[in-house]
C-alpha cells in the first residue's frame, strides 16, 4: 500500500483491527452505502470472515435514500445478490427525514414517503431482504425518523435481535475525508479499550472505522489489487472530470452533493427528470448551485444594506421554523465569541489587532490540535472581515448571511455540528413527539 507503518502497511493494520473486532464483539454488521470505501470494507471483511471465522455470519446494512444514480442501484443490487447467502442482508427503504440544502423553505425531504409513492424517483426494490413499511422487523423504527437516527436505531435493533450481545457496526469512514472526521478519530474519550477508531453509540452497541487512516489512493489500490467489484459511477465521474474529493455517493440534495446536481442531467437523464419533481429546489440547485444565487462564490451586498441588515432581511423572508433555527445558531455563535472565544492563529490575531478590532485573549482553545489562543470580541460582531487575509474562522454578519444563502441549515460553514449532548436532547424530544416535524426550533 502507499502509506507505510513502522511495522507494516495500511492493509496489515486493517487485518489486525478486523481480527480485534472479531475477537471482541459477538455481533458484527457492515454499513454499506454503495461507495468505494464501504464497498472495499465489505469485501475485505467478508474475505477475513471466510478465512478465519467461517462459522460466523455478519450482517450487511444498506440505507437507501431513493434518489440515486441508476448505476449505483445496479451495483447495490449486484452486491446483495452475490452475497445474500453468505451474510444477513438488510436493504432498508423506510421513510426518513433527510436534510436538503436546496430550499430555504424545507429542511428535510423524505425518501420512500408512502404519501408520495406516485412520484418516487425509482420503484421500491423487490427483494426478500428489503425492509419497508410493509415488511419491517425493526421495532426501534419510528415513522419519518431522522436518517442518522434510523442508522443508529438499526444497530440497537440488531443487538436486540441477536441475543442482546455486544454489537459493532463497521463503517467505511476515513480521516482524510474531512477535518471533522479527523478530529473525531483523535478524541479517544469515547473509544473502546483505547482504540480511537471505535466509538460507543448505545449500551453494547459500537461503531468501528478500521479504514480510518487509509487514503483514497489506498482504497483504489486495494480494489485493483484484489479485483473487487465497485460502483461504476466512479468511472463516469472520472470521465466528467471530477476531482477525487468530489466523487461522492450520497443523497444528491445535501450540503456536499448539491453542487454536482447538474451531473445527473448528463449522466442519468431519466433519474434527473424524476428528481426535479421529487424535491423542491432541485432544478434551481442544478442551474445555480455554483453561482452567487446559492452562496457558492463571493456574495454581493445589495445597495443600502449592511451585512447585518441584509441577514435580518433574509431571516424575515423565511418560514418561522427555519428562521428560528438560524436565529438560535447565530445567537449561540455571537454569545460564544463574546464570552468564550474561538482559537485563532497568531498571524490572524496580530492582523486583527493591527486593523483595530477590539479583541482579547481568553486562554487556550482545547478544540485545536496546536492549542491556539482563544480570542473574544469586546465590541459588536464585525459586519465583515474582508480586510483580514484569512477570515474563514472569524465571526461576522457576512458569514451568517452566507449560511442562509447556501441553505446551510446546520451552519457547518460557521463550525456548527451536532454535539453528543445535542444528539441526546434530540433523541429525547423525538421520543416524546414521535415525529421530527413536531419539533420546535424556537430561541
Amino acid at each position: 500500500m502507499i502509506r507505510e507503518y513502522l511495522e507494516g502497511n495500511v492493509y496489515e493494520a486493517f487485518q489486525k483491527r478486523i481480527k480485534f473486532i472479531f475477537e471482541e464483539f459477538d455481533n458484527i454488521f457492515v454499513s454499506f452505502s454503495g461507495g468505494k470505501d464501504s464497498g472495499l470494507l465489505l469485501n475485505m471483511t467478508m474475505d477475513f470472515q471466510k478465512k478465519y471465522y467461517p462459522e460466523k455470519k455478519i450482517g450487511v446494512f444498506h440505507q437507501d435514500f431513493e434518489a440515486q444514480y441508476t448505476v449505483t442501484t445496479e451495483y447495490i443490487e449486484r452486491t446483495f445478490e452475490r452475497i445474500k447467502d453468505e451474510v444477513e442482508p438488510y436493504w432498508v427503504c423506510l421513510p426518513m427525514a433527510t436534510r436538503t440544502a436546496l430550499s430555504n423553505y424545507e429542511m428535510y425531504w423524505y425518501p420512500w414517503d408512502d404519501k408520495k409513492e406516485d412520484c418516487w424517483v425509482r420503484p421500491m426494490p423487490k427483494k426478500d431482504y428489503v425492509i419497508n413499511l410493509e415488511h419491517n422487523p425493526m421495532t426501534t423504527y419510528r415513522y419519518r425518523m431522522h436518517q442518522e437516527d434510523l442508522a443508529k436505531q438499526f444497530g440497537r435493533w440488531y443487538r436486540m435481535s441477536h441475543g442482546n450481545k455486544k454489537t459493532v457496526c463497521l463503517l467505511g469512514m476515513r480521516a482524510d475525508e474531512s477535518l471533522q472526521r479527523y478530529s473525531g478519530f483523535l478524541n479517544i474519550k469515547y473509544g473502546y479499550k483505547g482504540q480511537c477508531w471505535i466509538s460507543n453509540q448505545f449500551k453494547d452497541v459500537w461503531c468501528a472505522s478500521p479504514l480510518y487512516d487509509w487514503t483514497s489512493q489506498d482504497v483504489w489500490h486495494a480494489n485493483d489489487l484484489f479485483d473487487y467489484d465497485y460502483n461504476e459511477l466512479y468511472n463516469l465521474y472520472h470521465k466528467a472530470g471530477l476531482k477525487i474529493s468530489q466523487m461522492r455517493v450520497a443523497s444528491p440534495f445535501n450540503d456536499y452533493s448539491k453542487d454536482a446536481l447538474n451531473l445527473y442531467r448528463v449522466i442519468d437523464p431519466e433519474i434527473w427528470a424524476k428528481l426535479v419533481g421529487r424535491v423542491r429546489g432541485a432544478n434551481f440547485g442544478c442551474i445555480y448551485g455554483k453561482t452567487k444565487a446559492m452562496g457558492f462564490r463571493n456574495i454581493t451586498l445589495p445597495e443600502g444594506h449592511t451585512w447585518k441588515s441584509y441577514t435580518m432581511f433574509l431571516l424575515d423572508t423565511l418560514p418561522p421554523r427555519i428562521r428560528n433555527n438560524y436565529a438560535k445558531k447565530f445567537n449561540t455563535s455571537i454569545q460564544f465569541w463574546h464570552q468564550t472565544g474561538g482559537g485563532l492563529d497568531e498571524e490572524t490575531i496580530h492582523e486583527l489587532e493591527e486593523h483595530g478590532y477590539k479583541i482579547k485573549r481568553n486562554g487556550v482553545s482545547n478544540y485545536t490540535a496546536s492549542k491556539k489562543s482563544r480570542v473574544i470580541f469586546l465590541e459588536q460582531i464585525p459586519d465583515d472581515t474582508d480586510d483580514i487575509k484569512s477570515s474563514k474562522d472569524i465571526p461576522s454578519w457576512k458569514r451568517m448571511c452566507g449560511c442562509i444563502l447556501k441553505n446551510d441549515h446546520i451552519c457547518r460553514s460557521m463550525g456548527f455540528g451536532l454535539s453528543r449532548e445535542q444528539k441526546r436532547n434530540i433523541e429525547y424530544i423525538k421520543e416524546k413527539y414521535q415525529s421530527i416535524e413536531e419539533m420546535e426550533y424556537g430561541i
